[in-house]
């Protein structure tokens, strides 16, 4: 029967094995990020702003490529599960196809930073060290490409002690060009903002290298020789079809929240900041179910190659009680510990009061974030894509956004008006993709081939 039953401690252990280094995975190439912005703070306001401006026009940009080259999940999972070693061996090669296409979209899009950051009216004095940054970081982008090809595909594998130790490696370097970099020592110019673009730029490429350098042998045994048909224009459309669906997934919920950001600016400085502070806390917390649904890809992905339909059920239950049980616990710290925590960010007293209420707010979303993006994974496992997006599409761009913006303006609530129009977006997608989970596991486990 099609039926849903409690995971058994073996399915939730089986995702907090997998989730935990993954978790661990993703904090730390956060903090490259924050490395930067923590470094160049000690040179110059213009810096922060020019580091945090690049890096947000980076990632609208780089995800996008990110989620297309994440059709990896279903492909080698489910070829794994299957026990199909010619469709795991295709996926990597083609793999390694999209890595270069999708560098060379994304680099015709960051290539114009300066002057979409000049036509959207940022600070003057702002723009060109921005520009500066983007142009630098652009030449990582085949790095940081391969770098999650390589990433999705040990993930699969349930091989992550290379990723740990590469993410471990680098942060530690990272810190040592910034501080070579951008305050110029042991002979080199101090280059402020620009700097922390040279030094993040060689540590995306030391990512791929030091990931090969482990876990060369066995990625290159899929590798090499060529597979016949690895080029061959209908099965990398066909990836893409799958893939494309997840990019536009990505981009639609960073420019949600980068929407967010926009009209929140309108307000003001202390609106601006508050809401800095609020989204800090909201994406710390949003890396562990993230990290779960990465493993739910997987593991849902490697029962529907079985064709365990139950199986692929089991995982998919433990993947959202855990992701949606964290944020659970999240969700009551935000509420009751906001003031503690706006304090821990600042102590303007105008910024605590407003981050407390924002921080409540997002507290109410926790639970809708843990299972939507939970829920996307699973669905990602078993290759369904394009109905998720537009579903995202739904929550972000019909629904989130204009609401915030109608709350905020119209209705005079503010920052907080743009925070609760986030909730509503979330909570939509939430439901619709849960709803999406539950019809779609009840059907006979079929693998996609491409």
């Amino acid at each position: 029967m099609n039926v849903w039953r409690w995971p058994t401690r073996h399915e939730l252990r089986d995702v907090a094995r997998l989730a935990g280094p993954i978790v661990f995975v993703q904090v730390g190439l956060m903090m490259l990020g924050l490395i930067d912005v923590f470094m160049v703070g000690r040179v110059s306001p213009s810096g922060i702003a020019a580091v945090a401006l690049g890096n947000f026009y980076w990632i609208v940009a780089a995800f996008f490529g990110q989620g297309v080259i994440m059709v990896l999940d279903p492909l080698v999972s489910q070829g794994l599960g299957a026990g199909d070693e010619g469709a795991v061996r295709l996926a990597m090669q083609r793999g390694l196809v999209l890595v270069a296409g999708v560098s060379v979209f994304s680099a015709l899009v960051l290539w114009p930073a300066q002057a979409v950051l000049t036509l959207a009216r940022q600070p003057s004095e702002v723009v060109p060290i921005a520009g500066g940054y983007v142009r630098t970081v652009m030449l990582s982008l085949p790095a940081f490409f391969l770098f999650v090809a390589l990433r999705q595909t040990l993930q699969a594998f349930r091989r992550v002690a290379p990723i740990v130790v590469a993410v471990v490696v680098v942060n530690v370097i990272h810190v040592v060009l910034d501080w070579m970099f951008i305050f110029g020592h042991f002979g080199f110019e101090p280059l402020g903002a620009l700097g922390a673009a040279r030094s993040t730029a060689i540590s995306r490429w030391l990512l791929p290298a030091i990931v090969l350098a482990i876990a060369g042998k066995d990625l290159l045994k899929h590798l090499r020789p060529r597979a016949p048909g690895a080029l061959a224009w209908k099965e990398l459309s066909g990836m893409l079809r799958v893939g494309i669906p997840i990019g536009f997934h990505f981009f639609l919920e960073v420019a949600g929240f980068g929407a967010a950001m926009l009209l929140v600016g309108l307000l003001g400085t202390v609106p601006l900041a508050s809401h800095h502070v609020t989204l800090q806390l909201a994406a710390l917390t949003y890396m562990v179910p993230l990290g779960v649904s990465a493993a739910a890809a997987v593991l849902v992905g490697r029962a529907i190659g079985a064709r365990d339909s139950e199986g692929a059920r089991r995982e998919a239950a433990a993947s959202l009680v855990i992701g949606v049980g964290f944020m659970g616990l999240t969700a009551l710290t935000f509420l009751i510990g906001a003031p503690w925590l706006a304090r821990a960010f600042t102590s303007e007293p105008e910024v605590v009061a407003l981050a407390t209420t924002l921080i409540r707010i997002a507290g109410v979303f926790q639970l809708f974030d843990g299972a939507q993006v939970v829920a996307t994974g699973i669905l990602r496992g078993a290759a369904d894509t394009r109905v998720p997006m537009w579903m995202n599409f739904v929550g972000y761009v019909v629904l989130g956004v204009p609401i915030g913006a109608l709350l905020s303006f119209s209705l005079g609530l503010g920052a907080p008006g743009i925070w609760w129009g986030l909730v509503i977006g979330l909570a939509s997608a939430a439901i619709l993709l849960a709803y999406r989970v539950f019809t779609r596991l009840r059907r006979p486990a079929e693998r996609v081939l491409v």
